[in-house]
């Protein structure tokens, strides 16, 4: 009979071993990946279809007509009177005649084109740096995806995580309550105290308080990522394929420094901004040179006078125009130079800085990646020894051989082993998942 029983409190102890084993029942519902996750989040994430909007605005202005290539066309069209209280007109046959009363008019009608030939390459600068913003643009989008990308990778994961110690804290629960059971049959016949008993109560329910209360954990994370996926229903249940946190092992440090200096897409960002300040400079420089503009158009007057020799005029013809200018002194322009000279060497200095906390960001990712590594192996060494532990206890128990405070602890041991090594493989995959996202990788998680 002892031996029938320590039987099933072994397989019991397994299956808590390997709950993370457990594949999720996900019923009549398709199972998500992280890549189907992923796929839906990119296109329903409010943050990503804001900026992927912005993106579009910055598109739309990076035109040669934008920066002032193009010439204006405008059509006019007017009508004006003027009423004379007195006027005096002096007629052909030399008389002198005073009126009152008179009303002239004036109507026209014109198309005039305006064009700026040559602005010292100020409107080339112009157009070079609204190309810039749409470039800076396509990369402000891309770290809003990668960041969207490594916020939901981190939280699938987690939701992973905290339904793995749903089960641990489950199969715990069942193990004290089994241990409870056989206190209480101990106590009827005599083998152990009122305070044995007291004592499997008091974990019993201890166990069963963790239980509920990691469940709130779950459904915050499964809440965090129907956020993240924009669903309408935040407490939709979530079936997610995976049920053992992978990580990727293979991860070397050269390859990510050389992603980082060339791929990382701040740093880009840095390199754009260091063209538009070099720009900037241009752009005052710009006023040192003359400008020339064009001026032309097509267009029909009517003059209606209300009294005189010639009662009306009309007109229609072609005019046309150029302006040279040059502006001698503003007062401001060498001020501007030397603050545009400074703006260069800011935002070479921001940039190299950039570089610097980069590196120091992917250095300690890195080290806490290879240590994590070397915990992940060691606790599943601590794991097998654990689960030795406890079946040579849960024999020792059932024999009488062993007091219940021995027996919570190798149940106790057992359980922080499971713990320990899921918080490694957690804290791993972060890591990792943070090693991609600075050297620009973060899209290997949709392939």
């Amino acid at each position: 009979m002892k031996r029938a029983l320590l039987t099933a409190i072994l397989l019991v102890t397994s299956a808590a071993a390997g709950a993370q084993e457990i594949p999720a029942d996900c019923g009549a519902d398709a199972p998500l990946t992280l890549r189907k996750c992923l796929e839906i989040g990119l296109e329903q994430n409010y943050d990503v279809r804001i900026v992927r909007n912005e993106e579009l605005i910055g598109d739309n202005d990076a035109t040669a007509a934008n920066a002032g290539m193009l010439p204006t066309v405008g059509l006019t069209a007017g009508y004006a009177g003027t009423l004379d209280n007195d006027r005096t007109t002096t007629p052909r046959d030399g008389a002198a005649v005073s009126e009152s009363g008179v009303y002239d008019q004036t109507a026209s009608v014109g198309l005039a084109v305006n064009w700026t030939l040559f602005d010292g390459f100020r409107i080339r600068t112009n157009y070079k740096r609204l190309k810039e913003m749409q470039q800076k643009g396509a990369l402000k989008t891309r770290i809003a995806i990668e960041d969207f990308m490594a916020s939901l990778t981190a939280e699938y994961y987690n939701y992973i995580q905290q339904t793995l110690r749903l089960q641990n804290f489950r199969y715990a629960v069942g193990l004290s309550r089994e241990r409870l059971r056989i206190t209480e049959a101990r106590v009827q016949v005599g083998s152990f105290s009122r305070l044995d008993l007291l004592q499997a109560r008091v974990d019993f329910n201890a166990d069963s308080s963790k239980y509920m209360s990691q469940h709130e954990l779950v459904t915050a994370s499964r809440i965090r990522i129907n956020e993240l996926l924009a669903n309408e229903n935040l407490d939709a249940r979530l079936c997610i394929c995976d049920t053992l946190i992978r990580v990727n092992g293979t991860l070397e440090w050269n390859a990510l420094l050389e992603k980082t200096l060339s791929a990382n897409a701040s740093l880009l960002m840095a390199g754009h901004d260091n063209t538009l300040a070099e720009l900037d400079l241009k752009s005052v420089q710009a006023r040192n040179y003359p400008y020339v503009k064009l001026t032309t158009g097509y267009g029909y007057s009517h003059n209606r006078y209300g009294n005189g020799a010639n009662r009306s005029r009309g007109t229609l013809g072609l005019n046309a125009g150029v302006q040279v200018g040059f502006t001698i002194f503003d007062g401001n322009r060498r001020r501007e130079q030397r603050n545009a000279r400074i703006g260069i060497d800011n935002a070479r200095l921001t940039r190299q800085q950039l570089e610097q906390s980069l590196r120091a960001d992917l250095s300690n990712f890195w080290q806490a990646y290879r240590n994590n590594l070397e915990v992940i192996q060691l606790e599943k060494e601590n794991l097998i020894a654990a689960k030795e532990n406890y079946a040579i206890a849960m024999e020792r128990y059932l024999l009488g051989d062993l007091p219940g405070i021995e027996m919570r602890e190798a149940q106790k041991s057992l359980l922080d082993a499971e713990e320990r090594i899921l918080t490694a493989q957690y804290n791993t995959k972060l890591c990792e998942i943070s090693l991609q996202q600075i050297s620009g990788n973060v899209m290997v998680y949709l392939e």
